[in-house]
């Protein structure tokens, strides 16, 4: 499951910084990359779905409690 985490959490920086890119400069790197088509779309799936491993890993784990 820590390589799950791992992978995820990179998904997520990633997507991160394609929504900065999008709302800072209207520039949308996958598109541009990889065109429209369903790449594009199983790319943005996967991010979607690293972001809930990450809500689910911080909800169910408690990564940052305090002892």
């Amino acid at each position: 499951m820590k390589i799950t985490s791992i992978i995820a959490f990179i998904l997520v920086i990633v997507g991160a910084i394609v929504w900065l890119s999008v709302g800072l400069f209207g520039f949308n790197p996958v598109a541009f990359l990889l065109g429209a088509g369903i790449i594009p779309r199983i790319i943005y799936s996967l991010v979607g779905l690293a972001g809930l491993w990450v809500l689910f890993f911080t909800l169910m784990y408690k990564p940052f409690k305090r002892v």
